[in-house]
């Protein structure tokens, strides 16, 4: 039986009175269709111009093609290479499916959700998650400026999916053997400017240390910058050896704001990070970071289209 043509079926569906909910349907399954070749042009775009990622030589010339990507042979080291060589989205398959697929990172969906809508296993849709996720929120200022919130968040430690566990599982929703913040937490400290620029590391378990806050914001803090944190001892510290201006504000004893001094724009933030994650059903502790760039991404509200994140996932690090 010989199949119909387009041109048949565009007919056919100008002949049907479409509902409001067909409509829709249609739209939708529309919007989901992706060429493998638009998604390779953006790959290409991005890449364009890129030295060579083994020695960061701009010398190369044409070496062939393979899965779709132009590749290289760079004259220096002999190596050959496609745009995607260094980047966590190599050896990836299905470049068809990515576009559908960073729509749904954008509207964030479970793992599971977003197999369905994108027609990939689930196994495939987690390890997607955490490969176009981490390439994306590589997209960070490089430094904050004038008035610098910082604030931490503690999590309980989770060990979800681990294969060998160093502790005895506990029910989901457990609570820790200790009160107050332990070694059972682990430890997500944000830094935010009044511009809306934000920074979040994970600094491990327990209460953060002078020597993390070093490493963390000092390279991203202005020389002229005001620091404002709550009244733990290890910011008081922190400011005293690097030298910074710092103003605290006691929580604990009820203060909220001096003026202009307070950490409610974090706090804000990681009120919202909290809200977000309860959709996902628990997080295990070595992809929080994960977790709180995808957040940063999406509040930053920069990279707002599937082809922004797929570009800026490309980019190398």
């Amino acid at each position: 039986m010989r199949s119909p043509t387009f041109d048949e079926l565009f007919a056919m569906l100008l002949a049907v009175q479409l509902s409001a909910g067909d409509l829709a349907r249609l739209r939708e399954w529309i919007a989901g269709i992706a060429h493998p070749a638009e998604c390779i042009a953006l790959i290409e775009q991005a890449a364009a111009g890129r030295p060579c990622p083994h020695c960061g030589c701009a010398r190369k010339h044409r070496c062939g093609q393979a899965s779709g990507l132009q590749r290289f042979r760079c004259l220096h080291c002999r190596r050959s290479h496609n745009a995607l060589t260094g980047t966590p989205l190599a050896r990836l398959r299905k470049k068809e499916c990515w576009l559908s697929y960073l729509q749904c990172v954008l509207e964030s969906r479970t793992v599971r959700d977003t197999a369905r809508v994108v027609k990939v296993h689930r196994t495939t849709s987690f390890r997607w998650r955490h490969r176009f996720v981490p390439g994306a929120m590589r997209d960070r200022p490089k430094t904050l400026s004038a008035i610098v919130e910082a604030d931490e968040t503690y999590r309980l430690e989770s060990q979800k999916g681990a294969r060998n566990m160093t502790r005895r599982p506990r029910k989901r929703g457990g609570v820790a053997k200790q009160r107050g913040i332990n070694r059972e937490h682990d430890c997500l400290l944000l830094a935010r400017d009044r511009s809306g620029r934000t920074l979040d590391f994970h600094t491990g378990r327990g209460q953060v240390t002078v020597a993390q806050l070093h490493q963390c914001l000092t390279p991203a803090f202005p020389a002229d910058g005001l620091l404002i944190s709550d009244g733990a001892m290890a910011y008081r510290h922190y400011a005293a050896r690097a030298g910074i201006t710092h103003e605290a504000v006691n929580v604990r004893a009820g203060e909220r704001a001096r003026g202009a001094i307070h950490i409610q724009n974090v706090n804000s933030w990681h009120s919202r990070f909290k809200s977000w994650l309860i959709r996902f059903r628990g997080v295990a502790s070595r992809y929080l970071i994960n977790y709180s760039g995808w957040q940063r991404v999406l509040d930053d509200r920069r990279l707002t289209t599937p082809a922004h994140l797929l570009c800026a996932a490309v980019q190398l690090g």
